[in-house]
């Protein structure tokens, strides 16, 4: 996990609100939370890092839990508006920020609103993220019947902390294919929030209209949606951008509510720009690394064989072996595929007995690998790597056949000398890179 802000408490009565300092910066701005979250936890995912260190390069980003969730003080039902907006001014006071742009995201939208048109003076700026004014008055065009909350708050609090996937194809379909993700968010679910905190914090979202305030919003205000969010129409961005004096609308492409999901950067820009006049420079780290792809052989084929719960324990597995090994040999696990892994090795040499190990290990589990290796130059964004060596680290994995390791050139070269031994494979064409390519076998006994 990346190095985690301290985190520390501001009090507002009786009530500790916990917050972060992620960076420091020309100016403030403060994140209200959507409906639940936990600002420890949140460390745990390479993609909510990757958000909250993109705002934090351009200000001082300053996030919180609000009370009775995350890690902050448990309270009996839900906050008001009113205490809530209290709890972001000790957040404030306790760092020592007089002025602060604010994002609002989701169901902070409207305490953020509120907040904006009753302090002026505390309020620099406004951004609001995939928000809404009200949600069931009987008078606005994409309200919902009280039935229809009611019996959405309830599916939700039912699987809520589990591993359904109803959260993650409502809130962050594109994530649905990431293992490592979808294993780390029922937890962060239940560390955001309890099934009971969550109802009422639902329950009392939908009582709010913050319609007859928004005339009274002075600072400069973003609305920013993705036009396919699959929880909250962009026709509520549409409404408050109309309804706001001198609003700024903008409409990503993408149908994630979650910002930490689909494409992040655009998002961390599109608010760099709308609060410094110039969009973030991502200027990728570049590193000489070994990449190592495995996937596991005829996986479709074995999951209809074995069933989905009976696939998802071998699958689960094979990525705790995976993991162990990549630990082992001193590499890093970059991400699991849902069926295979990608690694990254300082040393080529450690990358093949790491491969060779993985190959082994999961015929013990029944199951086949292959896996495939290349050395070169990659970008590191966050905790992934992209560039065209992770490309042919990909194309040269897809050679493989069950229980063989294959190398590009580059790899078998820089192991001269060791007792690492290879059979020539001959020239290959590898998709989409340019070649050809000559691929080695690292031979079983080597």
């Amino acid at each position: 996990m990346t190095d985690v802000p301290e985190t520390r408490y501001a009090r507002n009565g009786a009530v500790h609100i916990a917050y972060q300092v992620v960076s420091d910066g020309p100016f403030d701005l403060v994140g209200i939370p959507p409906m639940a979250q936990n600002i420890q936890a949140c460390w745990e995912s390479p993609r909510f890092t990757q958000m909250l260190r993109g705002l934090g390069s351009f200000c001082r980003y300053i996030h919180m839990d609000k009370r009775g969730t995350g890690m902050s003080d448990a309270i009996a039902g839900a906050p008001t508006l009113e205490d809530r907006m209290d709890d972001v001014l000790a957040v404030m006071d306790a760092v020592g920020s007089g002025r602060a742009a604010m994002l609002g995201e989701s169901e902070g939208g409207p305490m953020s609103i509120l907040l904006a048109a009753t302090f002026p003076e505390r309020t620099s700026a406004l951004v609001l993220y995939g928000t809404f004014p009200c949600t069931t008055a009987p008078d606005y065009p994409w309200a919902a019947s009280p039935e229809v909350v009611e019996q959405f708050v309830q599916g939700w609090v039912d699987v809520w902390g589990t591993h359904d996937s109803f959260t993650l194809s409502l809130l962050g379909p594109s994530a649905l294919d990431d293992a490592a993700f979808g294993r780390w968010w029922p937890g962060y679910e239940r560390q955001a929030a309890s099934p009971g905190a969550l109802g009422a914090l639902l329950r009392s979202s939908a009582q709010i209209d913050v319609r007859p305030i928004l005339p009274s919003i002075t600072v400069p205000t973003l609305v920013l949606h993705r036009t396919g969010d699959q929880m909250v129409s962009v026709e509520n961005a549409r409404y408050l951008a109309n309804a706001i004096p001198g609003a700024t609308l903008l409409e990503l492409p993408g149908n994630d509510h979650f910002p930490f999901c689909g494409d992040i950067d655009a998002w961390v820009d599109a608010i760099a720009e709308f609060l410094t006049g110039t969009r973030g420079v991502h200027q990728p780290d570049r590193l000489l690394t070994t990449i190592l792809f495995t996937d596991v052989v005829d996986s479709t084929k074995q999951a209809a064989t074995l069933g989905d719960s009976a696939w998802r324990r071998v699958l689960d597995e094979h990525d705790a072996l995976t993991s162990r090994l990549v630990e082992t040999w001193r590499g890093r696990l970059v991400k699991t595929t849902g069926d295979g892994a990608l690694a990254t090795f300082d040393g080529p040499a450690r990358a093949i007995g790491c491969a060779s190990a993985v190959v082994a290990g999961a015929q013990g589990i029944g199951i086949e690998v292959r896996a495939g290796l290349h050395t070169g130059e990659v970008e590191v964004r966050g905790d992934d790597v992209g560039g065209i060596a992770v490309h042919t680290g990909a194309r040269v994995a897809a050679l493989a056949g069950p229980g063989q390791v294959l190398v590009s050139r580059t790899v078998a070269d820089l192991v001269a000398g060791s007792n690492i031994r290879f059979s020539d494979q001959g020239e290959h064409d590898l998709k989409g890179v340019p070649g050809p390519w000559r691929i080695f076998l690292v031979e079983a006994d080597g």
